[in-house]
């Protein structure tokens, strides 16, 4: 999909340098891939406390009474 973006041009060498990919292409494709990994490992933590632990729970046998 074609997007015509003003990207600031500082934070761009910047990445370049740092990630030393090919292209300004390649460098926000991964740029976004890494900014979406680290919401969803967000997301993970913040669910940690929430889910109920049952101790002695045998999945095993949850799966046969299926």
């Amino acid at each position: 999909m074609p997007t015509n973006l003003a990207i600031d041009d500082a934070l761009l060498e910047k990445a370049l340098r740092i990630g030393g990919l090919p292209s300004k292409r390649a460098t926000v494709d991964e740029a976004l891939k890494e900014f979406i990994a680290r919401r969803k490992r967000l997301g993970a933590v913040k669910a940690v406390g929430t889910i109920e632990f049952v101790r002695g729970f045998d999945y095993k046998t949850d799966r046969k009474r299926r």
